[in-house]
Order: C-alpha cells, then sequence, then structure tokens
C-alpha cells in the first residue's frame, strides 16, 4: 500500500478537528482587539472564576513545577521581586532592587516592612531567609538548582538580607522574580512542615481557603495585605478544564469570566464576538518535545543511560528532529498563529541571536538512522497531555516522524499522572514546555544543566555545563549574548530537547470585567481586577 506523505495525512486529518477558517498571525487581525491590560474603573465585590488549562501541583513554591501554579500564585503568594509589562524587573516583597558587591559574590537587598503573611505573621529578614534556605536545602526542591550559586543566607538587620554566593551569578535577580523568589509563612511553615501544599500562606491579595483536586482551588480577599485598598474582588477561584472549547463555552455562559491559555482555535471562533475581550503577549517560554536520555532512577539522582535507541545513539535523536517540520506544525495545529521555535532564548531581547531552525529532511533521517545501526520503525512512546491541542500536536508528530522510520505511539495522559511519571523517569518521550522568563539563563539552567532541577530528561552534557557557568559569570551583554548563541548550538547538538514553537499566551475574558493584567511572562494578575461598574 502507497504510504500516503504526511503533509497531505496530517491536513486531512486535522480538517475534522479545527473547522475554521486560517487564524490570522499575531500583529494582523489580532493586533486591534489585543490589549495587555484593561483599565476601565471597577466596582468592589464579587467572584471572579479563571478557567486553568491544567490541574496546578503542588502548591508548595519549593516544590511546584508547573506553569498554572505559579498563575495561582500571582494571586496569593508574593515574590521578591516581579516582572512587569515591558519585561522588566520591579521589586515586589523587596524593597529595593539588590546592592551587588564584592565582585558580584554579595547580594544585599531590604524587603517591605509594612507586610504580613495571610496567618498574621510579618514579613522580615528572618522570613525571607527561611523560605530561601527552604527553596536551597528541601529534599525534592525544584527551586535548588535555581539558586544553587547562593552560598549562605543570612539576616543582616530586621529587613535587611545578605546573600553571599559561591560565585558571580548575574541571572540570580531573575530568578528571585519566579517562583524562587517566592517566600512563604514561616509561621505555617514550622506548623505545617512537608503538607505545607494543604495549608498555604504567604503574602498576597488573596489568601487560600480550599482545593478540591482536579477541580478548583478558592481564594478570598486578604484584608492583612499590605495593599488591599486596591483589591476589589471578594473572591477568585481557579477552576481547572482542559479543553479550550470548554473553557470558551464556559465565559459565554458566565461560569467562567477569564480563561488562561487559550489556543488559537479557540481565538479564532471567538475574535469579534460581542462580550468577550481578548489579551495577549509574546511567550517567554517554548513548547516542544523532551528526550529522557537519563533519567533513569528519578530526576533527583545522577543521570544514567537510557537503554533505548533514542538514549544510546545521538544520530537517532537527530534522524527524528529532522523528520519534523516546524512551519507544518504551527500551520497545521495552530493555525500559524505561534512561532517556529528551535531554542530556548526568546527573540526580541538583548541577548538573542538569530537562529536557523533546520528543515525537514526525510532522507537525511533515514541514513541517520541507517548509519545508527536502528532497526526501523524505530519505536517511541510519545506521551501527550490529554487536551485536544496536544492531541493534534502529537498526531502530526506521529505521522512525520513515520516517514522518516519511526514508529511513534502516543499516550494521551492526565496532566498531574504525566508529571509524576515524568519526575519518576517513567517515560520515553513528552510533550511539554517552560514558561519562559526575561533572562535566557531562567530557560536553560535548570532544564538541561547536569544538576538541574528541572532537566526532565536528564541531559548532561559537560559543554553545555561549562557555558551555563560562563552565562552566569559576567553582566557585560555582548559576552552574554555570545555565550547563549553557543549555548544554544550545544543544547541542539544533543537533540535531547526539542523545541518546536513559541507560543503567544492568550487570555480571554467577559467584557463586563476590567483590571486584568498579563505581563511578559504570561501569568493573569487580577490584583486589582474587578467588575466595570454598572455590571452585574
Amino acid at each position: 500500500m502507497r504510504r500516503i506523505p504526511a503533509t497531505l495525512a496530517v491536513a486531512a486529518l486535522l480538517a475534522a478537528t479545527t473547522a475554521c477558517s486560517t487564524l490570522s498571525p499575531p500583529g494582523e487581525a489580532t493586533a486591534a482587539k489585543a490589549r495587555l491590560t484593561d483599565l476601565r474603573p471597577v466596582r468592589d465585590g464579587g467572584t471572579v472564576t479563571i478557567g486553568l488549562k491544567s490541574d496546578p501541583d503542588m502548591l508548595d513554591p519549593s516544590l511546584t513545577s508547573t506553569l498554572v501554579a505559579r498563575t495561582v500564585f500571582t494571586s496569593m503568594c508574593e515574590q521578591l521581586y516581579d516582572v512587569d509589562q515591558h519585561n522588566h524587573f520591579v521589586p515586589q516583597l523587596a524593597a529595593s532592587l539588590p546592592k551587588i558587591t564584592n565582585g558580584g559574590r554579595t547580594f544585599t537587598f531590604t524587603v517591605r516592612k509594612d507586610a504580613r503573611f495571610s496567618d498574621g505573621a510579618r514579613l522580615d529578614a528572618a522570613a525571607v531567609k527561611t523560605s530561601l534556605d527552604r527553596h536551597l536545602h528541601l529534599r525534592g526542591s525544584g527551586r535548588a538548582s535555581e539558586i544553587d550559586s547562593v552560598d549562605k543566607v543570612a539576616a543582616i538587620g530586621p529587613y535587611t538580607v545578605q546573600l553571599s554566593l559561591k560565585h558571580p551569578d548575574v541571572p540570580l535577580l531573575g530568578r528571585l522574580a519566579n517562583t524562587a523568589g517566592l517566600i512563604m509563612s514561616p509561621k505555617a511553615l514550622r506548623q505545617y512542615g512537608s503538607k505545607f501544599a494543604t495549608h498555604p500562606s504567604c503574602v498576597g491579595p488573596f489568601k487560600y481557603v480550599k482545593r478540591v483536586v482536579g477541580d478548583r482551588i478558592e481564594l478570598a480577599k486578604d484584608p492583612l495585605y499590605y495593599d488591599a485598598d486596591k483589591v476589589h474582588l471578594d473572591r477568585v477561584i481557579y477552576k481547572t478544564i482542559t479543553d479550550g472549547n470548554i473553557r470558551m463555552a464556559n465565559i459565554r455562559s458566565g461560569d467562567v469570566q477569564i480563561g488562561d491559555q487559550m489556543g488559537p482555535v479557540e481565538v479564532r471562533n471567538s475574535m469579534g464576538e460581542k462580550g468577550i475581550q481578548l489579551l495577549n503577549t509574546p511567550s517567554l517560554g517554548y513548547m516542544g518535545v523532551t528526550l529522557n536520555v537519563g533519567n533513569v532512577h528519578g530526576i533527583d539522582q545522577k543521570p544514567g543511560t537510557v537503554d533505548t535507541p533514542f538514549g544510546r545513539d545521538v544520530r537517532v535523536r537527530q534522524a527524528f528532529e529532522l523528520s519534523l517540520d516546524r512551519e507544518l506544525i504551527n500551520k497545521l495545529v495552530f493555525q500559524g498563529m505561534y512561532e517556529p521555535a528551535c531554542g530556548p532564548v526568546p527573540p526580541g531581547i538583548p541577548l538573542s541571536s538569530p537562529v536557523s531552525c533546520p528543515g525537514r529532511d526525510v532522507a537525511k533521517a533515514k541514513k541517520l538512522l541507517k548509519q545508527a545501526g536502528a532497526k526501523t520503525p524505530v519505536p517511541l512512546e510519545l506521551m501527550i497531555n490529554t487536551t485536544p491541542e496536544d492531541s493534534r500536536l502529537g498526531q502530526v508528530i506521529q505521522a512525520m516522524a513515520a516517514d522518516a522510520g519511526f514508529d511513534v505511539r502516543l499516550r494521551p495522559t492526565e496532566f498531574a499522572t504525566g508529571l509524576t511519571r515524568t519526575l519518576a523517569g517513567d517515560f520515553q518521550a513528552r510533550t511539554g514546555g517552560w514558561g519562559g522568563q526575561p533572562d535566557p539563563a531562567g530557560n536553560i539552567d535548570s532544564l538541561v544543566g547536569t544538576a538541574g532541577s528541572n532537566n526532565q530528561g536528564k541531559l548532561s552534557d559537560p559543554e553545555i555545563d561549562r557555558l551555563i557557568v560562563a552565562g552566569r559569570s559576567t553582566s557585560d551583554v555582548a559576552k552574554r549574548r555570545a555565550v547563549y548563541r553557543d549555548l544554544t548550538a550545544a543544547i541542539n547538538k544533543q537533540h535531547a530537547v526539542i523545541y518546536l514553537y513559541r507560543p503567544i499566551n492568550y487570555v480571554s475574558a467577559s467584557d463586563d470585567v476590567s483590571g486584568i493584567k498579563l505581563s511578559g511572562d504570561g501569568l493573569i494578575r487580577v490584583k486589582e481586577a474587578g467588575y466595570v461598574e454598572g455590571s452585574r
């Protein structure tokens, strides 16, 4: 039987699942309707429900590893620093930007004097030290490698914190403007210990009320919050709705007011629809395929060798990448609304360099498999999330890879279960990605460094590790740009993380809600959101 080329097979396959016209790229049809924020006056009171793409993992800043958990934390757990809508770092729980001395090895900052945790404990330097020490030393902490340059955390005054570093670490500020900068109540940590996630207490506009795992997380306005007079809503509910079409249907019905991480199909179908507003921003992150090359005994153990064709021979991994067409994936799965990607550094930032993505080359892929002595078809189990978008992506990858001699078997897995399996090393390959940070070190170090706490496939390469250290060690923009250009090349040479596309962060919302802010990190902030004056 004659094999149908992947381009035709996939196009036919997706015709039934998308059933809508081509979506215009960002900057064309969406530009006039897209906003980073909406500043119409709002009234006090009411509850806003936010539909999440997946169920967050643990509500523990030290242990979490999901973007959706970070979205929840924006409402209940503030960081030392934050990212504004122009990707600039600004103080949040810190009172000022840090003072860096001693050749970059001492990092000193003050913290706010007017902040209380939701359980009544005061924020001070000692509280910050407690959280940072926990991030560094708690077993299984996802933050440990992110701030592993820190040798000692000291409270040198009631509201002054000093970090002594093992070596200069220029990207440290960016990490403290991310999950590693989230500060927890020392009172709650003492009381609940390892069960903090079920009783989280932080400084934030809203405080934790309850959680029904797999369904919703409920928060209420915190009267102890230092900026409480700017908080208008009484409650915020985060509801897990994995299907984007259902999230959009819930917005239309009024059961949900804000839809997080909306996909191109849902956005296209709602464009121009009365009563629905669209906010978007370019992503600092990426999406793609992670191959398990060394995660034999779990992510917190040393890398080994995975006994599969993909784990044993880089040529098999390279052949798999060459079987994929990024441009066609973007067109067929995302209707041209995203951008093809082939590296971890987002374009448009001072440290980025142009990167040429390899084109699809089935003939070369087959040649590499022959050179590697791989028996075809080469089997690969690809774990995908149970969302329509990931299903379409998996089917496209499956069809394209088949042309080059791969037998890709899709394994749809519920998000939390998939994460557990990934951390344990119980996977061959998985789709997924990273939410992104303004400093490229935040997209690289913990994800592909040998000791990286988010290195799911346990890639280990001395050249990558060397360049990671080099990227941390200088503040010279030109030198760092060169380092991250070389680092991108070194990562791509291993073909263990196959960067496929860079999404646009789309948020759909009911038009009677205002004050939503969408920053460069793609996280929804509802601190000052509320219902428009005169609405329901």
